[in-house]
């Protein structure tokens, strides 16, 4: 399915991009056709809307420190050469492009944006198919696809770390902050899932999406998952980031979680993290915003699984910065590495024995105006290319000094969830 489109002489594919609006297509996640490689499927999904892709149309694959800048560059490129035509005014309609970075500069997953050949989305009641490629084409509704077959039994190893040694681990870092090396930092630990035949990526994007619709269900280039973080939003002229830090897990009770959901919310330990996080957030949008609203206290973020402390970021755009280099200047917040950033990335280095790779990194889309969505790689796992049925997932949890490393490493088992549940055949 992957058929990308000839680059010019300077290096930069010639696009024309077709977008039709087409009656409600129902389900965007059974729209995916059969067979498609699992790196060439890419969604944005939340409460039944968003966006579906196959094909790729082009491509940029980045490194280092350059990896935002050079996707960046590239995209101006794209969308200047581009020719578009559309009958549909709204974000993510017309040329668009799926992206997914990795949390660390020296990490070998480096970064890439994607231009599938196909995407179909749906917004507020209006639903589009977009065709990507080196000449007009015809562009008719997609057809539902055959139902994504379940990918058997699913065992789970230990990756890195076991849950004994990463404890150790968190310990070793709550000592830091309270010796005062650093206020706070972010352990995240990964686990294998092997499972008894090939892991489809419309499974897994159907399950998310339907457990969890108030998040984000994503799939970019073999990295699926389902975050409720948004990192930036920018569209027309509006920025909003959605923190989360500080989490407590349910239990299923409704009384009960109403009385943990209050808890969470007076608890110093998660109230003195998530102060970290959003006023890391602040901090870097605010040289790209006339405005800002930064609310004095959070709420409490009620998903399937767990709750969240959670606060709105909203600012109104200065420039014209885009959402993709809007992720790169928030990234990485205080909700995934810590604070300060530099000694917090240190402790991560030494102590997680882990390449998270994209996890915890940005990921989403943007289109050619330069709004679009980016949300942090939570909830998340990586396809494994070299062996379908094999899947590394990821947690993270955020240690400051009142963290009990039992309590954390329940805490990421209760993150791990998401994503163990959607495995489930």
């Amino acid at each position: 399915m992957t058929s990308l489109v000839a680059a010019g002489p300077l290096g930069i594919p010639d696009l024309v991009v077709r977008t039709t609006r087409i009656p409600d297509p129902g389900d965007l996640a059974r729209l995916i056709p059969d067979g498609v490689p699992s790196g060439d499927v890419v969604s944005w999904i939340r409460s039944g809307d968003g966006l579906v892709g196959w094909g790729r149309a082009a491509q940029i694959d980045t490194s280092g420190t350059q990896r935002f800048r050079d996707a960046a560059d590239w995209w101006q490129e794209v969308t200047t050469s581009a020719i578009c035509r559309s009958e549909v005014d709204l974000p993510g309609a017309g040329l668009v492009a799926f992206g997914s970075f990795a949390f660390a500069p020296d990490s070998p997953s480096g970064g890439s944006l994607i231009v599938p050949s196909t995407v179909v989305g749906r917004r507020g009641g209006i639903a589009w198919v977009t065709r990507i490629s080196d000449r007009l084409e015809p562009n008719p509704a997609p057809d539902v696809a055959p139902a994504p077959i379940g990918p058997g039994a699913a065992r789970f190893a230990d990756g890195a770390l076991s849950g004994e040694q990463w404890t150790q681990a968190v310990a070793h870092a709550v000592r830091g902050i309270l010796a005062g090396e650093v206020d706070k930092v972010v352990m995240a630990r990964d686990v294998i899932a092997q499972t008894e035949a090939p892991i489809d990526p419309r499974w897994l994007i159907g399950r998310l999406a339907a457990r969890y619709a108030n998040t984000w269900s994503f799939a970019v280039d073999g990295l699926i998952g389902a975050t409720p973080e948004m990192l930036v939003r920018r569209e027309k002229g509006l920025v909003t980031s959605r923190v989360l830090a500080g989490t407590i897990q349910r239990t299923g009770d409704d009384t009960h979680d109403l009385a943990l959901a209050g808890s969470l919310a007076r608890s110093s330990k998660d109230l003195e993290e998530h102060e970290y996080a959003v006023r890391s957030v602040a901090d870097a949008l605010r040289p790209h915003c006339s405005s800002m609203n930064v609310p004095e206290s959070p709420f409490v973020l009620h998903l399937p699984n767990v709750m969240h402390l959670a606060t709105d970021v909203v600012g109104v755009l200065a420039d014209y910065t885009t959402s993709l280099t809007l992720a790169e200047s928030l990234h990485p917040s205080a909700a995934v590495c810590g604070t300060p950033t530099d000694a917090a990335a240190a402790v991560i280095a030494s102590l997680e024995h882990l390449d998270r790779g994209r996890y915890a990194g940005p990921v989403g889309w943007l289109d050619a105006s330069g709004d679009g969505e980016w949300g942090i790689a939570l909830r998340s796992g990586q396809l494994d290319p070299d062996d379908p049925t094999r899947m590394r997932l990821y947690a993270g949890c955020g240690i400051v000094a009142g963290s009990e490393p039992d309590a954390e490493l329940a805490e990421s088992e209760s993150k791990l969830l998401p994503m163990r549940e959607a495995l489930a055949d």
